[in-house]
């Protein structure tokens, strides 16, 4: 998941660069998305994991 995040990422930075903007938003959305998704599902697994 992280990894789809950081991809996402590096899409909207050369786009960014590259000067398509509108494709550069969405895949910024798309990255802060998955990344609140990744950081959610984390702080769930550290909760209700199985401990030692």
């Amino acid at each position: 998941m992280l990894n789809y995040a950081v991809t996402f990422l590096i899409i909207a930075l050369i786009a960014g660069i590259l000067g398509f903007g509108v494709i550069a938003g969405t895949a910024a959305s798309i990255a802060k998305v998955l990344f609140i998704l990744f950081i959610v599902l984390f702080l769930i697994s550290l909760l209700t994991g199985k401990r030692a």
